[in-house]
């Protein structure tokens, strides 16, 4: 590895290195994997798994129903890696070490991003249960993966975020919601930090603000993409109603029971999506 590339991007170099000894092919689509829906790699021809800790320069995922592991393997044609289990900046993690496997994803090969998330439906008229597809999205969290990143002028510093979700890719999901027979919701995604759930006053900003679901995860992932030039679609699973909408408590459990649950329609999704582009 040279070492006159910046830090990071040398740290990206050498967890690709470790990882390409074990591949065959390179991949083409890269899938993150939400709360509670790791059981979207039951669809992929597996080739080779390798855990976080075994990877350079990665960090442990923590959060329940994220295992922590890159799979690799063949899904409808494709070539593709799934993140089972994604970094949270709530664990402690900076934005520059949540978006570093989708970094290490890109170094390998990837030119197209699928992204899942389980998240809270501040639309009030939708239900539990159901899947958006994710227009566009509202950075709350105070913090941006581009940040002081090191990275080399290849990556782009600056990049325009107006049609971070691919439209073709967006069209191409809606197809494939029309032909498995699952209605798709269309809006746009709130990211907060975390870990706390949000306030009921909070939900009622965020609605004001034109936000359709919330949760803690995605947007870094999808600036860090944007950044690499990758295609990007996304979709959440809507897996409560956020604070305020019903009088029930908002527990992590019931997140991952939903999930878990009905992640096999969100499965149908993915699969035709796949295999169709």
């Amino acid at each position: 590895m040279n070492p006159k590339l910046p830090p990071l991007q040398r740290q990206i170099g050498e967890a690709a290195a470790c990882i390409a000894l074990h591949l065959k092919a390179k991949p083409e689509i890269a899938l993150i994997l939400g709360s509670g829906l790791g059981e979207l790699v039951n669809s992929i021809d597996i080739s080779y798994v390798v855990k976080y800790a075994e990877i350079p320069h990665f960090q442990a995922s923590g959060a329940p129903g994220h295992l922590g592991q890159l799979v690799f393997g063949t899904l409808l044609g494709k070539q593709v890696v799934a993140m089972q289990g994604r970094l949270h900046g709530y664990e402690g993690n900076t934005p520059q070490q949540v978006v570093f496997p989708l970094r290490v994803m890109h170094a390998l090969g990837a030119k197209t991003l699928i992204t899942t998330n389980a998240a809270g439906a501040i639309n009030a008229n939708w239900q539990v249960g159901d899947i958006m597809l994710i227009t566009d999205h509202i950075n709350f969290t105070g913090e941006n993966p581009l940040t002081f990143s090191q990275l080399e002028t290849a990556y782009d510093p600056c990049p325009d975020m107006s049609f971070a979700y691919t439209p073709a890719l967006r069209e191409l999901a809606k197809t494939a919601a029309e032909k498995t027979g699952i209605m798709l919701r269309e809006g746009v995604y709130l990211g907060l930090r975390g870990p706390s759930f949000e306030t009921p006053a909070e939900i009622r900003a965020f609605r004001v603000w034109g936000a359709d679901a919330v949760g803690m995860s995605t947007v870094h992932e999808v600036i860090a993409a944007a950044s690499c030039g990758m295609r990007i679609v996304g979709f959440s699973l809507l897996t409560n109603m956020a604070a305020g909408i019903e009088s029930k408590p908002i527990t992590g459990e019931h997140v991952l029971e939903v999930s878990s649950s009905v992640g096999s329609k969100l499965a149908a999704i993915v699969d035709y999506l796949v295999e169709s582009m």
